[in-house]
């Protein structure tokens, strides 16, 4: 088949615009030999399991989805009550980017918090959201969500995850971890997944494969199973369980194997820092938040970026500021890097 674009074209609009690892395609190719099992009755399926537990620790069980918003869905309705409600960021995905499915599909409440680059900190929660537990006229807070990395491309380190854990607790809530690019967060702090998640005191997580590499596969993570239960059943009725499952476990599989989640991620990363170099000391071009993952924002003439994105794909983050977003993938190479560094310059000239 003739391919219907240019493979060689790449832009910066969004690490979902990369294509597949190779590793990945290959394993799933693999996976479809012969028959297996449906709906998670399969050896893919049951190795994911073992995988998970060595990556996570003992009790943790993955279930794996078709999609982000999927995962967030499914985790936020598997840890709440009809009259729940969630607290997240201003900026979080499952506020600003899930087309209210949170609201609609699981029927939450979000309490939403004014945040600095997009972490959430115990003292801005206590500031915005009141302390009326046992109101029945009041929403009750369930779920504490945290981004990692954020909308904004920064980084929770752990210690800021475990003080976010323990004031949930404290308030009988719940810890959620929308890891759409956690990958990105361990390969920017140079830990591995359970530094962020199991050893913080996570009790469940939504674990990105998309942004990774992966084709359509995404991973709900319960890390307590006691006060996350039903998981199974809420991913049914939510319409994410695969009959074929084994394709979206044999790609977490391929992604796991040998850290190469954290080989992707970090060459992502470390095409974001060169690019926030590059195109940071250009004359005309403000860097808007610190590069800690696989994400730069910066502000310039709205003229200039229009212009660019007629050659390279990118986005406005937001367009009355002139503040654009530009996210390197796993597949960004250096001289796309450098390319379109130039393309900036030369537009601002």
């Amino acid at each position: 088949m003739t391919p219907l674009h240019d493979p060689a074209k790449r832009g910066f609009a969004s690490d979902n615009y990369a294509g597949v690892l190779p590793e990945v395609l290959e394993a799933v190719a693999e996976a479809n030999l012969g028959h297996q099992g449906a709906y998670g009755a399969d050896v893919y399926t049951a190795a994911l399991g073992e995988r998970i537990v060595e990556l996570f620790g003992a009790g943790a069980q993955a279930f794996p989805v078709f999609n982000g918003t999927g995962a967030n869905v499914v985790a936020l309705s598997a840890v709440s009550d009809r009259w729940s409600a969630v607290v997240c960021a201003d900026s979080g995905h499952i506020h600003v980017d899930e087309g209210g499915a949170p609201e609609k599909v699981a029927g939450l409440k979000l309490f939403v918090v004014p945040t600095a680059g997009g972490k959430l900190t115990p003292e801005a929660i206590t500031a915005a959201v009141p302390d009326r537990a046992g109101d029945v006229h009041w929403a009750q807070p369930r779920v504490l969500s945290v981004a990692q990395s954020t909308e904004l491309g920064t980084v929770y380190t752990p210690d800021e995850l475990r003080a976010l854990a323990e004031y949930a607790h404290e308030r009988d809530w719940l810890l959620h971890i929308d890891g759409s690019r956690l990958a990105n967060a361990a390969a920017s702090l140079g830990v591995p997944l359970r530094a962020i998640t199991t050893d913080i005191g996570a009790d469940i997580v939504s674990v990105g494969g998309t942004k990774s590499g992966l084709l359509g596969a995404e991973l709900v993570l319960v890390l307590n199973a006691e006060r996350a239960g039903g998981v199974e059943y809420v991913r049914k009725l939510s319409m994410q369980l695969a009959s074929k499952q084994r394709f979206l476990a044999a790609q977490f599989l391929a992604l796991f194997e040998d850290d190469r989640y954290l080989r992707v991620a970090g060459h992502a990363n470390a095409m974001a820092r060169l690019l926030a170099e590059l195109v940071g000391a250009i004359d005309g071009v403000e860097l808007t938040q610190p590069v800690q993952s696989n994400a730069v924002f910066a502000e310039l003439p709205h003229a200039a970026s229009e212009a660019l994105m007629e050659q390279v794909p990118f986005y406005f983050w937001d367009e009355i500021r002139g503040e654009v977003r530009w996210m390197c993938a796993w597949d960004t190479t250096e001289d796309d890097v450098r390319s379109f560094a130039e393309l900036v310059r030369a537009q601002l000239a």
